[in-house]
């Protein structure tokens, strides 16, 4: 049994603005910062439940727009929600259609009221509305839902997206009206795109909410590191200290580090699996192509620090062999590694700031993924500057 209380955040450790904690939710308590694989249709693809929970997913994402078309929310609902419809029992977190607002752009019309989209099934109008919205994930189940809201593509004109997130904060206050049910947080979301006067904007009007947790949304849709980073992190730094800060569809493995200096709690991405399915695998060092010549004539793991079953069971040789013959089991097993690599990688981090560490890992780690390679005078460059005033905690 937790000793918190529903959706309580509970600090435990900081080291700089980075921060360890516990979130307590109805299906289990879970330990920040993390990182959520996305199982958009209610699979995470080609992982089972069991899978999951052998290389410690703490929470699963699922998204409304496609499992209110498919198998629709009525379907789930009788399964009892997400974690009977799917096996998983740990706790779920809900997108609430307002990412497809932005990549369903060519297919939808935005109104006041909500949005008018085409399916991508089979062409049918869908009415998707902050109401809408709001109904569908209370079928689902979820233990955190999320606030319909307009993610604006990038580049976008300021006046847009100053009248976006102005929309986004309307939706919200419908949205908390809507909700009726105890057992299920609803987390607001921060808008504002790169730009630091909107941002304080999106802030102002969105904290007096009092959510239980808080989104950062509209980045990591087409911006340079360069632009994302700054944003993320005048948003953090002016989040209730409280409560968890969530920074919505970044998964990169320097992301998450740099994220995690910046005072971010959660994580989300289809980056590891999607990797995984076209032959790829994380590691400390980057990227490995597993499609490329010299992975097959290497009798070693993946990574000889990582648990899971790719990496202690097979050799490079073997999984770059499934890859050219293009066996089913390659994608699996890449996307099993790949999920295991971010979540070891967020419990290396979690170990670094409980003993005051954070930073001299960090910078560590990225010195060697970045592979630094060394001036005429011997000495190392420098990391991307993104990355270094990120793990200083500067964005």
């Amino acid at each position: 049994m937790s000793d918190l209380a529903p959706f309580e955040f509970r600090i435990h450790s900081r080291d700089g603005r980075a921060r360890t904690a516990r979130f307590a939710t109805p299906h289990g308590t879970v330990q920040t910062p993390m990182f959520m694989p996305v199982g958009t249709q209610g699979s995470v693809k080609g992982i089972s439940a069991t899978e999951l929970l052998e290389i410690k997913s703490q929470m699963i994402l699922g998204n409304t727009y496609h499992l209110m078309l498919r198998p629709g929310a009525e379907m789930v609902a009788a399964h009892g929600g997400l974690p009977g419809f799917t096996a998983y029992p740990g706790p779920f977190l809900t997108d609430s259609g307002g990412f497809q607002v932005m990549s369903l752009g060519h297919m939808r019309k935005i109104t006041e009221e909500g949005v008018i989209f085409k399916s991508h099934l089979d062409g049918s109008p869908i009415h998707l509305t902050p109401e809408r919205s709001i109904e569908v994930q209370q079928l689902l189940g979820a233990d955190v839902m999320m606030a319909f809201d307009e993610c604006p593509p990038f580049p976008a004109e300021e006046r847009y997206i100053k009248a976006s997130l102005e929309r986004t904060v309307r939706w919200l206050e419908r949205c908390l009206t809507f909700k009726t049910r105890d057992d299920q947080a609803l987390f607001a979301i921060v808008q504002g795109g790169i730009y630091p006067n909107l941002r304080q904007q999106s802030l102002d009007a969105t904290l007096p909410f009092g959510t239980p947790g808080f989104a950062i949304g509209g980045l990591a849709v087409g911006e340079s590191k360069e632009e994302m980073f700054p944003a993320v992190a005048f948003t953090a730094q002016r989040l209730p200290e409280n409560k968890p800060r969530y920074l919505m569809g970044v998964g990169h493995p320097e992301d998450l580090v740099a994220g995690i200096a910046l005072g971010v709690d959660m994580f989300d991405c289809v980056y590891p699996t999607r990797t995984g399915r076209f032959g790829y695998a994380l590691t400390d060092d980057g990227r490995i192509n597993m499609n490329s010549a010299a992975p097959r004539q290497q009798l070693i793991p993946i990574d000889a620090d990582c648990d899971c079953y790719a990496c202690t069971h097979h050799t490079r040789a073997y999984l770059a062999h499934l890859v050219k013959a293009e066996e089913m089991l390659a994608p699996r097993l890449l996307s099993l590694h790949n999920l295991r690599y971010l979540h070891r990688l967020v419990e290396r981090a979690r170990a670094a700031i409980e003993v005051g560490q954070f930073q001299a890992w960090a910078t560590e780690w990225g010195e060697r993924y970045f592979k630094r390679p060394s001036n005429a005078d011997g000495s190392a460059q420098a990391l991307p500057e993104w990355f270094a005033r990120a793990v200083r905690g500067e964005g």
